[in-house]
């Protein structure tokens, strides 16, 4: 073979050593005649756009024709330059090298996070890691301070020198009065919306009266008050000065005289 031939002559050449026909090759490799006639008179512009390399390829590794031993006359060819084929050794490196730098970003991260000794100093301990086992954090001190009122985040002293501490909370909106009982004290009224709440300290004996009790929380002194009452019912409670219910005494009941039947 000349070096000056073409991919078409080449391809032709072949089939013709193999006693091909056209119509036998194309009826093969399932493609019209008119393209294999197209590629051995190297019309490249009678074949569909980017279709000219692979169907040339396609051909020469049919009927044995090494393009790559004819380099020259295939970049003839019109169309993008195909990509090497892959090479294992080279993929084998890629992937050992990718694997290392895991490896090391895994370690410095670990080495970031897990404490441990630094620059000799001698590590901070810490909860997290005792004799190489997890512990649980050690529990907070107990509380010194009076309990929580209703209402508050932070403790507060039921009873102070600015009176008994009263705290409501609504559930829904209540008209709530609480009146001082003590010479010249004035009746505080304060609405209360949706989960309201309302704090103060009142001194000296009091009233407190609720026109919608069963939406409504009541503590005095840190005591909660089980006023009992529904939804819709209204209720007045007092209270001393130092904060204690003052329930009403119930009526004893007595037994009325037994009557006599008549004889």
């Amino acid at each position: 073979m000349r070096e000056d031939e073409s991919v078409g002559q080449l391809i032709r050449q072949a089939r013709e050593a193999k006693e091909l026909t056209l119509k036998a090759l194309a009826k093969e490799l399932k493609l019209p005649v008119r393209h294999l006639e197209a590629i051995e008179a190297d019309d490249w512009v009678a074949l569909p756009p980017g279709r000219p390399r692979p169907l040339a390829r396609q051909l020469a590794e049919r009927l044995g024709v090494d393009l790559e031993f004819h380099t020259g006359a295939f970049q003839i060819v019109p169309g993008v330059p195909e990509l090497e084929p892959s090479d294992p050794k080279r993929e084998q490196l890629e992937h050992l090298v990718m694997g290392v730098l895991t490896a090391a970003s895994v370690l410095l991260v670990l080495w970031l996070v897990v404490p441990g000794p630094s620059l000799g100093r001698k590590p901070t301990p810490s909860y997290l890691t005792s004799l190489g086992k997890p512990t649980l954090p050690p529990p907070p001190a107990p509380s010194v301070a009076p309990y929580p009122v209703l209402g508050e985040l932070l403790p507060e002293a039921p009873m102070s020198e600015q009176g008994v501490l009263v705290s409501l909370r609504a559930l829904d909106t209540a008209d709530i009065r609480i009146e001082p009982l003590t010479p010249g004290g004035l009746p505080m009224v304060r609405t209360l919306r949706v989960s309201e709440a309302w704090r103060l300290r009142v001194k000296g004996p009091f009233l407190i009266r609720l026109d919608d009790a069963g939406v409504v929380t009541v503590e005095v002194a840190g005591r909660r008050i089980p006023h009992g009452q529904s939804v819709g019912e209204g209720w007045i409670g007092r209270f001393d000065g130092d904060g204690r219910w003052l329930q009403p005494v119930p009526p004893v009941l007595t037994e009325a005289p037994a009557v006599p039947d008549d004889e």
